[in-house]
């Protein structure tokens, strides 16, 4: 009896018609290109010059005070070049320099203003463009913008291990006690991970989109922290792929924990690379009270985090060595960060880094769900929201510390 069914043709051979596929495949992209090149050999048929006033936007990225002097990093934020044509200061006209140019689509200008300052007070600075548009700026207090030499830099990786190596590293000292605590406690305490990685989570994307508003916009604004997010999330889940195909080949039990205190540790340390960002540029902003209440307040607020690493692991038996790199991969991307907010911070990597850190730790949060189940399969038992809720109050206690 023969078969009814058919079978498919056979593809992927490469060729089709005696043609490769990479000559098929290009042959599109060959015609859009030269679609795209007639249009504007053509000078774009159609188009015809935008009518109305220009449209100016510019965004100040980066403010440094030094005596005599204000200096503004401007960026073109909107579609039409800017020329700058005068600047005041608390509603004075004074002398300046840079932008001799006109600043065209997402350029950068530096402008110097030359204006006697008194550490302290509050400034506004107004630059007016050759249109008539006016652009504010607001120094809430001018303080000196510290000098980036090697003993800032020094200071800054100082900081970023006060910030992210030691409190990470005390916290991990709570895995002895985990050890000797039955499995329903255990259960509740990787609740309380789940709670305190959320509260990261939900920190971190604010954060983000209250920097995404303070930069450039043309870059893409709020969207650059949905982006970071995507992305961390894709690369964490395939970095998660190749941990799970590792412990296949190890001990089920022991290749699991170890795997997830890897993927808490990453997320955790992107997620302090973004606390790294916000000290270093509230420092190199001359902002020293704010830097200085930032360091304590993180300190205390990542204490915490080290529990969560350690819990993943508290059934097996960790070298010190794997240990002090659980810990390094989440604490010293503080110093990182620190050195970028220090050198050359700009508010949209800022917001690209803090969503990224939340993607990150929401994908963790994904491979941490199913360890919270009990018995009876059941995930959101009392034990867990109990342990979710415990997660959260304690991180938003410790963030009051933190709150500006």
């Amino acid at each position: 009896m023969e078969s009814s069914e058919t079978t498919p043709p056979a593809v992927g051979h490469g060729r089709t018609g005696g043609l490769p596929a990479w000559v098929l495949g290009l042959v599109p992209l060959l015609l859009i290109a030269a679609a795209l090149g007639a249009f504007l050999a053509l000078d774009g048929p159609g188009l015809g010059d935008r009518v109305g006033p220009p449209v100016e936007e510019l965004a100040v990225e980066r403010t440094v005070l030094r005596p005599g002097e204000i200096e503004l990093t401007v960026r073109n934020d909107g579609p039409d070049e800017v020329r700058i044509a005068q600047a005041q200061v608390n509603d004075a006209f004074v002398q300046f320099s840079g932008a001799e140019q006109p600043i065209g689509r997402l350029g950068l200008a530096t402008v110097k203003l030359r204006q006697p300052w008194v550490e302290g007070e509050a400034y506004e600075v107004a630059l007016m463009t050759s249109t008539g548009g006016t652009f504010a700026h607001e120094i809430p207090v001018a303080v000196a913008s510290p000098a980036s030499d090697t003993s800032f830099f020094g200071l800054m990786a100082l900081l970023g291990i006060y910030v992210g190596v030691i409190p990470v590293a005390l916290g991990m000292l709570w895995l002895p006690w985990l050890r000797r605590i039955p499995a329903a406690w255990m259960r509740g305490l990787m609740a309380l991970t789940f709670g305190l990685l959320a509260f990261l989570a939900i920190d971190a994307t604010l954060e983000g989109f209250e920097l995404a508003g303070e930069g450039s916009q043309a870059f893409g604004g709020g969207a650059l922290v949905l982006i970071g997010a995507l992305v961390s999330f894709l690369l964490l889940t395939g970095v998660s792929e190749h941990l799970k195909a590792r412990g296949r080949r190890a001990r089920a039990a022991g290749a699991s924990g170890s795997s997830l205190a890897m993927l808490v540790a990453i997320g955790i340390g992107l997620h302090n690379l973004g606390e790294g960002v916000a000290i270093g540029s509230a420092y190199s902003a001359g902002a020293l009270a704010l830097g200085a209440f930032l360091v304590v307040g993180f300190a205390l607020h990542n204490t915490t985090e080290g529990l969560a690493i350690v819990a993943p692991v508290a059934h097996l038996r960790p070298g010190l060595g794997r240990l002090a790199a659980l810990g390094a991969i989440a604490g010293a991307p503080a110093v990182l960060g620190a050195w970028i907010g220090a050198a050359a911070f700009n508010a949209s990597v800022a917001a690209f880094l803090f969503g990224f850190g939340a993607g990150a730790i929401v994908q963790v949060i994904v491979q941490l769900a199913p360890t919270l189940r009990d018995g009876e399969g059941r995930t959101l038992h009392p034990g867990a929201v109990a342990g979710l809720i415990a997660g959260v109050g304690l991180m938003f206690a410790t963030g009051l510390l933190v709150s500006v």
